[in-house]
């Protein structure tokens, strides 16, 4: 049995798509914090299981007979989210999970400027303490989130960042599709796997591509973290806001996501999408 948490959003609940194309639906199980958002699941022949990190309660049943689990990370930037993994992975094990995927960063590290590359290391160390056989997928920054990045750049020409560096800009669809691939895999790949598209741009790469594509100068211009943030502050963000959001950019500035891995392609046997591929689509909407 397949257990899939975190299916009603939308890289897990693309990855049980792709599953299904796979394995039959009864082999399949998702957990989910709001079943009643599950039911187009139901409907198709997957179980449907309530099961919330933040509910020790509910996680028995909603982890039971896993022969693998995937453990999406915790999206609530409210929420202490070591410590719902913990609950999670505690769980697992006395579940008797026979293994364990989480759903990690490329930039997994202590140091991290970026918080939730701290909590995806954290996590890691959970699983590696567990007893637990376990695959952490170690995802690309998802390319999407260069359309509210980039700020308003199609009415400016120009786009400004706290901080320059690369990153490995990764479409969600792709890291969907070898999620299934992995979990159909048969415990194959075990430990961290990088999955990442071929790879590394600059902002200043993105803004030569936009300008490219938009047939348009477009500028990158480096501001410094606290001008940024105090820019972002001036215009009615809150500063928390902000200063997660600038973490970004100073942890790509001090090269966190800068790594690139063919896996990601071995796995889905073609070239992974790529920021052009990601940037032509905002290029269309500007035109």
């Amino acid at each position: 049995m397949f257990v899939i948490t975190g299916a009603t959003g939308a890289l897990n609940g693309a990855t049980v798509e792709h599953l299904l194309a796979r394995v039959p639906a009864d082999r399949i199980a998702v957990a989910v914090r709001d079943v009643a958002q599950a039911r187009p699941f139901a409907e198709r022949g997957i179980e449907v299981r309530h099961g919330d990190y933040a509910d020790p309660s509910s996680l028995p049943a909603a982890f039971a007979g896993a022969e693998q689990l995937l453990l999406v990370s915790s999206s609530d930037p409210r929420a202490d989210a070591v410590a719902l993994h913990r609950t999670a992975i505690e769980a697992a094990v006395a579940a008797g999970v026979g293994r364990v995927l989480y759903t990690s960063h490329q930039g997994a590290a202590p140091a991290s400027p970026f918080s939730p590359a701290r909590d995806h290391f954290a996590t890691e160390q959970l699983l590696a303490d567990s007893g637990l056989a376990w695959t952490s997928l170690r995802n690309g920054f998802y390319a999407h989130t260069l359309g509210w990045l980039l700020g308003s750049w199609r009415e400016t020409g120009r786009f400004e960042v706290p901080a320059d560096g690369p990153v490995s800009w990764t479409s969600r669809a792709d890291l969907a599709e070898a999620a299934a691939l992995v979990l159909a895999s048969d415990g194959v790949h075990d430990g961290v796997l990088t999955l990442t598209a071929g790879a590394a741009p600059t902002f200043e790469d993105v803004a030569a591509l936009l300008t490219e594509l938009a047939g348009r100068p477009v500028e990158r211009v480096v501001v410094g973290p606290e001008a940024w943030v105090a820019g972002q502050v001036a215009a009615g963000q809150p500063e928390g806001a902000a200063r997660f959001t600038a973490s970004i950019s100073v942890a790509a500035g001090e090269g966190f996501f800068a790594g690139t891995d063919p896996l990601l392609a071995d796995l889905l046997g073609r070239a992974p999408r790529s920021v052009r591929d990601e940037l032509s689509g905002l290029a269309a909407v500007a035109a």
